[in-house]
């Protein structure tokens, strides 16, 4: 039984989605650094308090001031470089008249972006860059393992089944991912307004927290996660029967359902939390990217229930 993983790139691979591979890598590794740097600068932030002594004050104004500026220097490549796969996926749904995943991220990173590039000039005010460039590296995180995962799937009769399962099954949840972003959408801004009419000051991070808790990362990867560990074990251990494959694509329904229903109620749940302002815009960024590795890891159950039973039957055969 050889070993597998989503991330050995296949021999057969067209060059094309190979130069994909590997830019969305080098986004994703420049992501990842800006963020860690930019949490760094932000640090300072976090620390203020009107009780502290006046000239103790001053000075962290000071710092933070600097710091604000250092972390919108890093911020921008993130946003124009890094982002731009989400620049471009909203402006295509645009273009279709639809409303896709893309178009909710793009524009809470828009509503963090712009409020802090002008606190940074006006030194007065919060800033949200650590909460976008965390955003941005979460998401592009997610969708570099969805990538990986789908162009880890080989061909074969067994295979196609199990695509063809694919696509019926996608088609339902692409329609209901359609209406949750809509929703969610329509439902940050009407929050949002509510929240600048009687708060103003806490309208924005309310809004920014919402439109990421409106990205349905999760629910995105519920069913490509699963097909494709359905597939590294059908490589692990392949079948030729019937009732085998069938057996694994009930199984491969079973789970798809469990992560697309878990992430509807992980959702339910962190929205309300947001809404009245308990969820900031980081930790709605965190919780996106815990329910996205939930997700993977309950899909990867698959995988390991395959091999089990080969390890099982191997067991056997030898006593």
């Amino acid at each position: 039984m050889r070993a597998y993983s989503i991330f050995s790139i296949p021999s057969d691979l067209p060059e094309a989605h190979r130069q994909q591979r590997k830019h969305m890598l080098a986004r994703l590794g420049l992501a990842w650094l800006a963020m860690m740097q930019v949490m760094m600068f932000a640090f300072p932030g976090y620390l203020r308090s009107e009780s502290m002594a006046p000239e103790n004050l001053v000075m962290l104004d000071k710092a933070i001031y600097l710091m604000n500026w250092a972390g919108l220097v890093l911020t921008v490549p993130v946003m124009i470089y890094c982002a731009y796969p989400i620049w471009r996926g909203a402006a295509q749904s645009l273009g279709k008249g639809k409303v896709g995943m893309d178009i909710p991220v793009a524009l809470g990173m828009v509503v963090a972006f712009v409020p802090s590039v002008i606190t940074t000039f006006s030194g007065h005010g919060d800033v949200y860059f650590d909460s976008v460039t965390m955003f941005v590296a979460f998401l592009l995180t997610a969708r570099y393992f969805e990538l990986c995962a789908r162009q880890s799937i080989h061909r074969g009769k067994s295979y196609e089944l199990i695509e063809d399962f694919r696509v019926s099954v996608s088609n339902k949840a692409n329609t209901l991912a359609f209406w949750f972003v809509l929703i969610q959408v329509l439902l940050a801004l009407v929050l949002g307004a509510v929240w600048f009419y009687y708060q103003p000051g806490h309208a924005i991070a309310v809004m920014v927290a919402l439109f990421v808790m409106s990205c349905p990362c999760a629910m995105s990867m519920s069913v490509p996660t699963a097909v494709a560990a359905a597939h590294a074990g059908l490589s692990a251990n392949p079948t030729s029967s019937t009732h085998e494959i069938l057996q694994l694509t009930q199984l491969t329904g079973k789970i798809s359902r469990q992560n697309l229903y878990g992430s509807i109620a992980w959702h339910l749940l962190m929205t309300p939390l947001a809404a009245v302002g308990l969820v900031s815009p980081w930790v709605a960024a965190v919780s996106m990217l815990l329910s996205s590795l939930v997700v993977a890891l309950n899909s990867w159950r698959i995988y390991r229930q395959r091999i089990g039973g080969a390890a099982l039957i191997a067991a056997g055969a030898a006593v």
